[in-house]
């Protein structure tokens, strides 16, 4: 099973779209585990989990997690804006999908 993590600032606007990710998913009959995390957790998460996601609050984090995430051989990225704005659960999940395919 894969498991992808949103990262935010207090990791409340992001579990709405972890709900609609998470039909998303249900509805193409994957198996992934996706949680909504605080920033102040991504230590402990990036090691439990295959992917993280950064909401558009704390994008300014991405270099700094993107190399720690490299040190164990993971991927983060920056949710797309637009899909973050609009709660696009399809999109950032085929977004998470592709990093963790790459």
């Amino acid at each position: 099973m894969k498991k992808i993590f949103l990262c935010c600032s207090a990791g409340m606007s992001t579990s709405m779209l972890v709900k609609k990710m998470e039909q998303a998913a249900a509805d193409r009959g994957l198996e992934v585990e996706i949680a909504a995390i605080a920033m102040s957790g991504f230590d402990e998460a990036i090691e439990a989990y295959d992917v993280c996601l950064l909401g558009p609050q704390v994008k300014f984090k991405l270099a700094d997690f993107q190399a720690q995430a490299a040190e164990l051989n993971k991927k983060v990225e920056a949710i797309d804006p637009m899909s973050y704005g609009m709660m696009n659960g399809e999109k950032v999940l085929d977004q998470a999908l592709s990093l963790l395919e790459a």
